[in-house]
Formats: C-alpha cells, sequence, structure tokens
C-alpha cells in the first residue's frame, strides 16, 4: 500500500515482531502498549489517532478492534474501521462482539468466502459490509528454485524425499499428527522438515524422541527466510484441524510449485483443490496422512502434475496486486469522499 502511494503507519507493542520488522522496512512505526486491552493502550491508542489525523484503521485481532473501536467514540472526525478476520474459530455471541462487527466497522474482511459466511451467519453482520479477500503472495519471491542447491545451502541430504510444513508450532496446526504419520511410515528415505517456532515446540521434540524419529525428522526453528526450505520440499503438509482461514503458507507453498496434503478446515478447500493442487486428508488422522505421504512419494508424476497445477494456480489467484486492489476498494468504500 506505501507503494501504491498512501501514508502508512503502523501501531504495535514495542515486543512484537510486526514492530520488528516494520522498523526494517522503514515503515512508520509507534510503540504503543496494545498487546492486551488495557486504558493505557486506549488512551495511547486515541491520542494517536487524533494527532496523525488517521483516516481509516485496518485491525486484525479483537484486542486491536476493540481498543481502536472504544478510542474513536466522542471523536469529532473518526477514523473508519476495516476489520480483518483470518481464523475459523467460533465468534462469541454476545451484544458487545455484535456491536464490534456490526456497527463499529464499517466493513469486515475475510480471508476466505467460508469465513464470511461465518461472520454473516454469527453476529448479524450486514452481508454487504463483509467481504471475502485471501491474502497476497509475493510471487517475485515464493517461487520455485532448485532443489538440489536449496538442501545444499540448508545442509538437508540431497536423495530423500522430504515434507515439510512452514507455520506456527501451535497444536491445531496439525504438527503432531504429522509426526505419527511419520512414524507410520516405514520407508527411512521419506524424512520431514517442520520450520516455525511456538508454544508447541517442547511437545514436538518429546515426541520426536519418543517415536524414534530424530534422524527422520528436522526441526528447524524460526527462519528469516523460508523461501530456501519451500524450495527444498517435494511435498508440503499443512494437516491443521482448526481455526483455519485461508493459510498462506499454503498459497506460498503452492507458489513455489509444491503438491499440498492438507484438510478441509475452514476455508482451506477455497485454494487447495482435492486432486488438483493438493490431497485432503480427514482431521486429525495420521493413517490417512500417511497413505497421502506415501501416495505422493510412489507416484512421482502425480507429484510433479500437482505442483504444476498449485504454481499454475498461484500464479492466476494469489498475486499480491489481486489482494491490493480488492482491499483498496474496500478502504475507498469504507471512508468516501476521502479517499483510502
Amino acid at each position: 500500500m506505501a507503494r501504491r502511494g498512501h501514508e502508512m503507519l503502523i501501531a504495535a507493542p514495542p515486543e512484537s515482531r510486526i514492530y520488528t520488522e516494520a522498523k526494517k522496512l522503514g515503515m512508520t512505526v509507534h510503540a504503543l502498549p496494545i498487546a492486551c486491552k488495557s486504558f493505557a493502550g486506549l488512551f495511547a491508542l486515541r491520542s494517536l489517532l487524533k494527532t496523525e489525523a488517521v483516516q481509516l484503521v485496518n485491525t486484525h485481532s479483537s484486542t486491536d478492534s476493540w481498543l481502536v473501536s472504544l478510542a474513536r467514540l466522542g471523536m469529532s472526525n473518526p477514523p473508519a474501521i476495516v476489520r480483518t478476520r483470518h481464523i475459523s474459530a467460533p465468534i462469541p455471541r454476545n451484544a458487545g462482539t455484535r456491536w464490534l462487527y456490526t456497527q463499529a466497522a464499517a466493513f469486515v474482511v475475510t480471508t476466505g468466502e467460508a469465513l464470511r459466511r461465518q461472520v454473516v451467519d454469527e453476529t448479524g453482520a450486514d452481508p454487504a459490509r463483509v467481504v471475502s479477500v485471501p491474502s497476497g503472495v509475493d510471487l517475485q519471491r515464493f517461487r520455485p528454485g532448485n532443489r538440489a542447491a536449496a538442501r545444499a545451502s540448508l545442509g538437508l541430504p540431497p536423495d530423500i524425499f522430504l515434507v515439510g510444513i512452514v507455520a506456527t508450532l501451535r497444536s491445531w496446526k496439525g504438527h503432531r499428527f504429522l509426526l505419527d504419520a511419520m512414524a507410520a511410515i516405514a520407508d527411512t528415505q521419506i524424512r520431514a522438515v517442520i520450520v516455525g517456532a511456538g508454544p508447541g515446540e517442547e511437545n514436538l521434540r518429546r515426541q520426536i524422541v519418543g517415536l524414534g524419529l530424530a534422524d527422520r525428522v528436522t526441526m528447524a526453528g524460526q527462519q528469516e527466510d523460508v523461501v530456501p526450505w519451500l524450495q527444498s520440499l517435494n511435498v508440503f503438509a499443512l494437516p491443521s484441524y482448526a481455526n483455519e482461514g485461508v493459510p498462506q503458507a499454503i498459497m506460498q507453498a503452492m507458489a513455489c510449485g509444491l503438491p499440498v496434503i492438507t484438510t478441509a478446515v475452514g476455508a482451506i478447500s477455497e485454494v487447495a483443490r482435492d486432486g488438483v493442487t493438493a490431497l485432503m486428508v480427514p482431521p486429525q488422522d495420521a493413517g490417512a496422512l500417511a497413505a497421502a505421504i506415501v501416495r505422493l512419494h510412489a507416484d512421482p508424476e502425480l507429484c510433479a502434475r500437482m505442483g504444476e497445477a498449485a504454481l499454475a494456480e498461484a500464479g492466476v489467484r494469489f498475486a499480491n496486486p489481486v489482494m491490493l486492489d480488492a482491499m483498496e476498494r474496500v478502504f475507498a468504500a469504507a471512508v468516501p469522499g476521502r479517499g483510502a
């Protein structure tokens, strides 16, 4: 949006990753105590909105949505709010939450059509003000690469069939089912790599030891650049069982030309098509996940065909400009007569 000529600023807790990353990019960033709902955060946000004469705020969680919605009350020229919702977790059915979605926000943007229907059904929001805009992918960055070169740069074996997941280590991402699937696969030439950090790390490390998978599973930790890791894979797996919207990791993997093994949770099936770009398995079913991995390993032609289909679909549907065009339309509608 900044490259398109919009004046942007980011408000974030100083300890947050977005604060650090935005500063690296040269963005205007304000450190505010808004990691949780508090009067200090509320007053800090209200001061920022007034001082900077903000026209529109795009919020991305319950906390910032509440703080901005309350901070703008009583302002003579309050900014419009566009609330983006990324997950499919149930929405609280109370009067305060309904107000947040139906009155405080000018528009609600979801990352998938299934999430859009959920917001309308669970909050009573006007369907005309709930819009599905899947997240975009930088196709100049996420693209197929030389697998052998990527593995060499990462110290990964060159001659294995590598299944990978790039995701925060949260329980509902399904990492433990991938490990169970690996334990059920007898072929030691099939290995896995887990890229990411999060609260589930120690449990996963214990599971790896308990299943005797230390020589077949690589825990890569948090990576500044995940592209080489994606380019090193044969297959991308995301066996989520709850809360998903449209996972950006799947879109990034597809942009790198990878076939995907995943579940039909949330809005995943809107981007991963069973039998075309992906193999869909039931959630929390390690046996089905193992069978899908073995199937792709045993059928290189199917693996290559799905990867090519994934790459073609990403090029048409996931490019960043598609998302940015759609968001500009929403922002302009939220602040009519004043521009986005």
